[in-house]
């Protein structure tokens, strides 16, 4: 079967470039699919992350929405697929059906939540929102299938009847666990309002108050305006909170920290709680929209609390740092309890709706 990925690029650090890298090469080496992935203007470009050498690369020129529609007809139209897959969570992707006039069943994946990222929006704002989400309804409607992270980012596309829910799989479940012992906690993720490094920075405030000897490393890309170095400069946390760059060998270093702190304010999923999970980390994050609470179990394998709460996610951070045996408890479940999400029970589901949409469409 040939399987066509459109999406924007697969040269950044984010969380749809990595599950693609796993999801797509899982399919080309273990379901021996034909995979072909289209980006935008990457001619040349190195991944960040490791896809299988079987997979085929494409990219077309973007420099406006019309030579987006003629390089992909034309790409399409080359590599003839058996079924596309759409990843791209701009406005345009929810149109590529029109674009291309659909030669063959298509999804469309949606990697993101609907929140968005704008902290107080005004008249004009919630309007314009409000066209956009409207017409992603009624592009979303000209997909086979629709596929959302969660059951409660399902919610938000309620007016859908093609809608599908597939988590994301685990980009990595290796043989070693933490020790649990290094005084360091860990939070990955873009600088950004999204991922809330300000609530983390100013809830590490607390801990480093009770306990200096601890570390918070932050894994992140951009710091515009030095904003998030100039919280830590005024806390006087520099000896405590680290902004450290992305690394592909993020692995080593979830297995190096203790503890697992998301402060986002909104997800799409969260896999870095999956990620932390399979090295054995408990987890303590805010209980925002969506996936952490699809992910976390509340007191087997880390804790949830109430978004925006710096006190209450202070106070389960210096909860695990005081108690040795719970700490390693729940890191121990957390690394059984993940496995639920482990390729092979993830990637089988993508097999099989794959293979009912050509069977489908055969009819």
């Amino acid at each position: 079967m040939k399987l066509l990925y459109i999406t924007n690029g697969i040269c950044g650090v984010g969380g749809l470039e990595r599950v693609l890298s796993i999801k797509a090469s899982y399919l080309a080496e273990h379901y021996n699919y034909d995979v072909h992935i289209l980006t935008l203007n990457e001619k040349d470009k190195q991944p960040f992350y490791a896809f299988s050498s079987k997979i085929k690369f494409h990219s077309i020129p973007y420099t406006g929405i019309f030579s987006y529609f003629s390089g992909l007809r034309k790409a399409v139209k080359e590599i003839c697929p058996d079924i596309i897959s759409v990843c791209d969570d701009g406005l345009k992707g929810f149109f590529v059906p029109l674009y291309l006039s659909k030669p063959c069943p298509m999804i469309y994946e949606r990697h993101v939540s609907k929140v968005t990222s704008s902290k107080d929006k005004d008249f004009f704002d919630k309007i314009k929102s409000k066209i956009i989400y409207s017409l992603m309804n009624a592009g979303g409607k000209l997909y086979d299938k629709f596929v959302v992270l969660t059951e409660k980012n399902k919610l938000e596309w309620e007016n859908l009847t093609n809608i599908e829910v597939i988590v994301n799989p685990l980009t990595f479940y290796p043989k070693q666990n933490s020790s649990l012992k290094n005084k360091k906690a860990i939070l990955v993720g873009k600088l950004s309002y999204q991922k809330g490094q300000d609530f983390v920075i100013e809830t590490w405030k607390k801990v480093a108050k009770i306990y200096p000897d601890w570390v918070l490393e932050i894994y992140g890309k951009s710091d515009e305006n030095n904003y998030y170095q100039t919280l830590i400069d005024k806390y006087k946390l520099e000896k405590n909170t680290l902004l450290l760059p992305p690394t592909s060998d993020i692995e080593q270093r979830y297995l190096d920290a203790s503890i697992y702190v998301m402060s986002s304010r909104f997800e799409g999923f969260g896999m870095v709680l999956t990620e932390a999970m399979a090295c054995g980390l408990p987890c303590v994050s805010f209980d925002c929209p969506y996936g952490p609470s699809d992910i976390i179990t509340e007191g087997e394998d880390g804790f949830l609390v109430p978004v925006g709460d710096t006190d209450k996610l202070a106070e389960k951070i210096c909860f695990l740092i005081e108690n040795d045996e719970t700490r390693f408890r729940m890191g121990k479940n957390a690394k059984e309890n993940v496995k639920r999400f482990l390729p092979e029970n993830i990637i089988s589901q993508w097999d099989k709706l794959f293979k009912e949409l050509i069977n489908k469409n055969e009819r």
